[in-house]
């Protein structure tokens, strides 16, 4: 069994002035100490970009900080808010090829085998993604270099048309293309995972599962009506939404990956003694 813990958007220094009482900042940690309770730890945690909200440097450093008690990896790839060189610095041991933030961890073994493959879709001064001749290369050798290893792909920008208007790429942009183009044929890609979006979204990208992980900062409010950028519509843009983090289950060949809300709700039932019927019986009906 292999588990990955992704955590994205966190959107550090939106509100530089608040400190440790940055409203992005509590949410991060209460996600992160929720995440720490679970009685069962993750092998590996990625945060997939927009770290920070304008790629301060201090930024990066509390983030490092914070998850510098984690008994896991940590692992982290830039968002379109992020600063490459600043993310490198606050975490030198990030792997980089050919001067972007992607490189490949290999979890687990025999039958849950698992190759991970975290891409960098960063390009300075650009809201959408990126991922130019250069990286769709070293991809590309990654996969025909492990073509019978299954393999998850990590990046921030989902290549995927939502339907959000003012958050999706064109179908035609380069990237976009050239990211389908790469990944095409390539049945060891068990799943594409992404943020950016900060809301939960299922897809597929050329036969292959997609899943957005929601964020951490405030979500993208959900509405699919054609949007006008000059006519101002008065439509909800962004809503204060539950931080979310994701589990992905690695076993038996098969991935499911399982987003968790983080709050504060009552609990209304809980496996004791009487429930030992019905939680029997069910297991019954799995022979």
């Amino acid at each position: 069994m292999v588990l990955i813990a992704q955590i994205t958007d966190t959107h550090i220094g939106f509100e530089p002035e608040a400190g440790e009482n940055e409203f992005n900042f509590v949410r991060f940690r209460n996600v992160l100490g929720h995440l720490l309770s679970q009685p069962v730890q993750p092998d590996l945690l990625i945060l997939s970009g927009d770290l920070t909200d304008g790629g301060q440097a201090e930024c990066y450093e509390r983030i490092r900080d914070t998850v510098a008690d984690c008994g896991f990896p940590v692992a982290v790839i830039p968002g379109n808010h992020d600063n490459r060189e600043e993310m490198l610095r606050a975490f030198p041991d990030c792997p980089t090829a050919d001067g972007f933030a992607q490189f490949a961890i290999e979890l687990g073994e025999g039958d849950d085998m698992l190759r991970v493959l975290c891409l960098d879709s960063f390009e300075p001064g650009r809201h959408g993604g990126a991922f130019c001749e250069t990286r769709a290369a070293w991809l590309a050798r990654e996969l025909a270099d492990h073509p019978d290893t299954p393999t998850v792909l990590f990046l921030h920008h989902p290549p995927v048309v939502a339907g959000i208007e003012w958050m999706d790429p064109r179908p035609g942009e380069e990237w976009y293309r050239r990211f389908h183009d790469t990944v095409r044929g390539h049945s060891q890609i068990a799943s594409i995972q992404a943020g950016h979006l900060h809301r939960p979204l299922h897809s597929v990208v050329e036969g292959i599962p997609l899943s957005v992980t929601p964020a951490v900062a405030p979500a993208v409010a959900l509405d699919l009506r054609p949007m006008d950028a000059d006519v101002a519509d008065s439509r909800p843009i962004v809503a204060a939404e539950p931080p979310f983090y994701s589990l992905h289950l690695w076993r038996g060949g098969a991935l499911v990956s399982h987003f968790q809300p983080v709050g504060h709700w009552q609990t209304l039932a809980r496996f004791e003694e009487h429930l030992k019927p019905m939680i029997r019986g069910l297991f019954a009906e799995r022979q």
